[in-house]
């Protein structure tokens, strides 16, 4: 097999566990009531399915980054695999919702092993094929967007045919072929970090792990308001644990997240920020459009789900020409363009407070996936040259951290914006709070300069 073709089949193993995870982030959605009713479930128990994988995601993503980094990234992703694997070949078994929650939670973890530990390996994948990264690095945000979009009519045809069970069997194929697939073309593991036991476990910075993810975990609970009795409590611990964090992480010899080159890598925290920002604009479409959809046109969910397709569709078909735009003209020019027609688009999104007419949705939702493929890629591809190759498995999750950020936020601001409900009056509201994010998105961007040997 020629060292094209091997190029090419490692980066569809690594695409297939990379969906994983924005896969099994929407196929849940269309088995609450399922749900509901086999485990005997109020509305606000059963978000608790989604809510502990998305917790695990967003926790977990620089975590697994880190461990790809010291101890390889092709065995950090078959580890990855298998845990996916197994848990989901299990979790039909679990007696109980809890036990069912603690499986979506493992299984995130193991499916946030999988970007970073692509991310990493992307820089030998373009080297042996002599590509430029950024063309890997498209077909994994190609497929990603797509596992997103069709997770919901996956998810349905399952629950329909096979009940809630499916929505975790299905991952054991995906999850073993991406393993056997990665293990038998993807390149070796460069020499890594060896040692007994005690000295890794010494040297792997546990209270600033567990400091990382106990704050991250409060905040973002906190925000998400799971616990209403104890929310200000959560916010206030959560905020105590971050500032000794940041203290521990300061004076570790090693530290599990190294602040100090951070706080010097400008570029990198300049995509971060963006990338947040920029997320949140998406996710107030993404979240907000379908209950505006519902509540004010009343159109049926499964249509409001066909309606939303051209986003998913558009954006994949924007990012390969992101990639060869961004060969002629830089990153930054390219990541710019993308945020200025994120800005058009959702200042015409304002138009839907007058028309809710079904060609009308269709147009403007096709044209938000162009900037949001544009973006996403360019984004993507300022990390990944703004990062030292022995520090992108954590940046790459920090990166897919922002994203969570960005879609809680949205999340919070639609409910300020819209607590009654999303109706045109409030869909006008969320339109400028978008156009606000959007000039922020847009004067990050602009401060951002390439900086290949960070």
């Amino acid at each position: 097999m020629s060292n094209k073709s091997r190029t090419a089949l490692a980066v569809a193993g690594l695409s297939l566990g990379t969906a994983l995870n924005p896969l099994n982030s929407s196929m849940i959605a269309v088995a609450l009531v399922v749900l509901r009713a086999d485990f005997g479930l109020d509305v606000a128990a059963v978000t608790w399915v989604i809510t502990s994988f998305y917790l695990a995601s967003a926790a977990g993503q620089p975590v697994m980054g880190r461990l790809a980094d010291r101890f390889g990234p092709r065995r950090m992703f078959m580890v990855g695999m298998a845990l996916v694997a197994v848990t989901c070949a299990l979790a039909p078994l679990a007696p109980s919702f809890a036990l069912l929650c603690v499986a979506r939670a493992v299984m995130a973890l193991g499916t946030a092993t999988a970007y970073p530990s692509a991310v990493v390996m992307v820089g030998a994948l373009a080297h042996r094929a002599k590509v430029d990264s950024a063309r890997p690095l498209g077909r994994l945000q190609m497929v990603n967007t797509s596992a997103a979009a069709v997770g919901p009519v996956v998810g349905g045809l399952l629950v329909a045919l096979v009940g809630w069970e499916a929505l975790f069997l299905i991952n054991v194929p995906l999850a073993l072929a991406a393993l056997l697939i990665v293990r038998r073309a993807a390149p070796p593991d460069q020499a890594r970090e060896h040692g007994s036991v005690a000295e890794l476990l010494r040297d792997s910075d546990i209270p600033g792990i567990a400091g990382f993810i106990g704050a991250l975990l409060l905040v973002m609970m906190a925000a998400l308001n799971v616990a209403p009795a104890y929310r200000w409590w959560m916010l206030a611990a959560g905020t105590v644990i971050a500032a000794l964090f940041t203290w521990r992480e300061l004076r570790f010899a090693r530290p599990f997240l190294d602040l100090r080159l951070l706080g010097r890598n400008r570029p990198l925290m300049l995509v971060y920020l963006a990338f947040a920002v920029f997320s949140s604009v998406y996710y107030f479409v993404f979240f907000g459009l379908p209950q505006l959809l519902q509540e004010a046109g009343g159109y049926d969910p499964g249509l409001v789900g066909l309606l939303m397709l051209p986003l998913a569709g558009m954006s994949v078909v924007a990012t390969p020409w992101a990639v060869s735009a961004m060969g002629r003209f830089g990153v930054r020019r390219v990541l710019i363009a993308g945020v200025v027609l994120l800005t058009v688009v959702a200042a015409l999104m304002w138009l839907l407070t007058g028309t809710l007419a079904i060609p009308f949705v269709v147009v403007l939702t096709a044209l938000m996936g162009v900037p949001y493929g544009t973006v996403s890629i360019a984004s993507n591809q300022g990390m990944f040259l703004s990062t030292r190759p022995q520090d992108r498995g954590i940046a790459a999750g920090i990166y897919q951290t922002c994203r969570y950020v960005g879609a809680i936020t949205a999340t919070v601001m639609i409910g300020v914006f819209a607590s009654g409900g999303v109706d045109q009056a409030g869909w006008m509201r969320m339109v400028l709070a978008m156009l606000v994010l959007c000039a922020v998105t847009l004067g990050i961007s602009v401060f951002w300069k390439q900086q290949t040997n960070p």
